[in-house]
């Protein structure tokens, strides 16, 4: 880990023109926010294939043609460690609802390009949402994991349904967002450069390097791995846990007891509160690394009462955390 100063003023230069851009975005599609989870995937992903928006993020379907069939994307990149599409935490009736949809687009980003920072859609299957939950539904019954989640590989798409995948030659340039996509590629550069954090539109990484660079952190490009086992850094290398919410409750996610017992390592949690509408972080609470302590009681209780959990995940909410609290940073 190398520690680098970052220029505040030109890094907040860059977000207002991301705010400008998202706003343009909600003029013109109804979508407000184009940062969190994903979301530029599944932008990227309509503009190649002529579909449409749809606002909002779970309880619907990603996007619609013309005609107003809708479609469920999913996606991997290529520098990511599992080549596979997954469904995280589905039940019955999310197979079911799987029968009022389109297709479900199974994506491959290519995000390899060393000489563009563009993403590129260069593959994908398409298979029809009747398909796809009579497939789910017969391999749910041979899950034997709590989260009750599956990897559909190239492989099984192939081999099991027959459909093969549909290669794209080029980028759609005419595509309804492509002029909105290069203009945020053109800012992400920046920002990236400012910071030398590396995949910030990947999953929330956005909102850990806004968080950052208000406490005068380094966020990990690559965090859990051999370059930064947690998520931020400082200047003297003490290294730092962020959880970002748009309320004050914070998720954590697989928390077995060795994830646990590496928050040891950690400085102290930073946990933020987001507005993704204006692109910023409202508030930040520092919080003492004796939350673990919560958190585990919490996760006992919660398998005590349930048993066998689906996923070994529990909220902090304020009152969970009041105690912890070193300092409590207000944003204007």
């Amino acid at each position: 880990m190398k520690f680098k100063k970052v220029n505040i003023s030109k890094f907040f230069e860059q977000i207002e023109k991301l705010k400008n851009i998202q706003q343009e975005f909600l003029n013109k599609y109804d979508v407000d926010d184009i940062l969190s989870n994903s979301k530029i995937f599944e932008i990227l992903i309509a503009n190649e294939l002529s579909h449409i928006l749809i606002p909002g993020h779970s309880g619907s379907r990603d996007t619609k043609d013309e005609f107003d069939n809708v479609y469920e994307y999913k996606h991997f990149k290529e520098t990511s460690s599992n080549h596979s599409w997954t469904f995280n935490d589905f039940s019955d009736t999310t197979i079911r609802k799987l029968n009022d949809t389109k297709s479900v687009i199974f994506a491959h980003i290519n995000d390899t390009n060393k000489s563009s920072d563009k993403f590129i859609l260069d593959w994908y299957y398409e298979v029809s949402g009747h398909l796809m939950s009579s497939y789910l539904n017969e391999k749910v019954k041979k899950i034997k994991n709590t989260r009750k989640m599956i990897n559909v590989s190239s492989n099984q798409i192939e081999k099991n349904l027959n459909i093969h995948k549909t290669t794209l030659s080029g980028e759609n340039v005419s595509g309804l967002y492509f002029k909105d996509l290069e203009k945020i590629y053109n800012v992400i550069k920046e920002i990236q450069q400012i910071t030398n954090v590396k995949n910030i539109l990947t999953s929330n990484k956005i909102w850990e390097v806004i968080t950052s660079v208000h406490l005068n952190h380094n966020v990990n490009s690559e965090q859990g791995g051999r370059k930064g086992s947690h998520d931020a850094f400082d200047e003297k290398l003490n290294q730092f846990e962020y959880k970002i919410s748009k309320t004050k409750s914070w998720n954590f996610q697989d928390i077995s007891e060795n994830v646990l017992n590496k928050y040891n390592k950690i400085k102290f949690f930073v946990l933020a509160v987001k507005d993704p509408v204006n692109i910023s972080i409202k508030r930040i609470f520092l919080v003492n690394k004796k939350l673990v302590k919560r958190i585990r009681e919490k996760l006992y209780s919660k398998m005590k009462k349930k048993g066998a959990l689906r996923r070994l995940q529990v909220s902090a909410s304020f009152n969970d955390i009041k105690r912890y609290i070193i300092e409590d940073i207000k944003i204007d």
